[in-house]
């Protein structure tokens, strides 16, 4: 089995507010609420895996207040030339996690089947709020491969997995990694903050209720006592030892 060392680099930054991120806030009244975008790397001697693709520059022009890196030039900071990705998780196929991977000409996509279903299927044409979500540009690109379509669990690569949990949207998998320190659990969008799993209160934009509180446990049993690695917590950068701007290694030993 490899042993990884894994990254998460923040490529990009914006203030939002706690209801757009937690489930009984109203948004008009709300406390404004910074937010991380990330992409996550896990590299050992022998595989390179991306988890996620981040936002396409001309989409990210469109966020208001997004302050905005390119994530191929966060991974150049870490020495990593996109042609070096043998694979991209995708863990859900929202236009902030799947959007530039046109740039990683060698990889295999890896997504769930259920998720590219819905994608492609007939409702989320019918629902607006869905619409915006999609980048259509990304969902072609994916679909033209080379793809690796999963039913549920499965291993990637010695070493790294992918799990089905669902929730946030119609396929929504989670990342788990071994490293020398013990598995670090990706949970992206199936856990936005820290907060979420903390307090137990789900994000307002989900698939299914019941599918977010069942993911919410899914990943603690993934962890066991390994760290979850929740997908836009800008304190993820405060809580986890700095490589480069922007670049937290997750692997590290608790205390490190």
């Amino acid at each position: 089995m490899s042993v990884f060392e894994v990254y998460a680099l923040c490529y990009g930054r914006r203030t939002g507010y706690r209801g757009e991120h937690f489930l009984g806030h109203d948004r008009d009244s709300a406390a404004p609420h910074p937010t991380a975008y990330y992409v996550w790397l896990a590299v050992s001697p022998e595989h390179t895996v991306l988890v996620d693709a981040g936002i396409r520059a001309a989409r990210a022009r469109e966020v208001d207040g997004l302050e905005y890196v390119e994530p191929v030039r966060l991974l150049a900071a870490l020495g990593v030339d996109p042609g070096q990705v043998g694979h991209v998780v995708l863990t859900h196929l929202h236009y902030d996690h799947c959007g530039t991977v046109a740039d990683f000409p060698g990889a295999r996509f890896v997504v769930q089947r259920s998720e590219l279903d819905y994608w492609t299927g007939p409702w989320a044409k019918r629902i607006e709020r869905e619409r915006w979500l999609l980048d259509e540009v990304a969902l072609d690109h994916v679909r033209a491969g080379p793809v690796d379509l999963v039913d549920g669990d499965a291993e990637v690569v010695p070493g790294l997995s992918v799990h089905l949990v669902g929730g946030h949207t119609a396929g929504m998998q989670v990342v788990r990694v071994e490293t020398a320190a013990g598995p670090v659990v990706l949970a992206s969008d199936a856990s936005h903050f820290h907060e979420n799993l903390d307090d137990d209160r789900p994000a307002p934009l989900l698939h299914s209720m019941t599918g977010v509180y069942g993911a919410f446990d899914r990943v603690k049993e993934l962890a066991g006592a390994g760290p979850v690695v929740p997908g836009h917590d800008p304190e993820v950068l405060a809580r986890y030892p700095p490589v480069a701007d922007r670049v937290v290694r997750l692997s590290a030993p608790s205390g490190s």
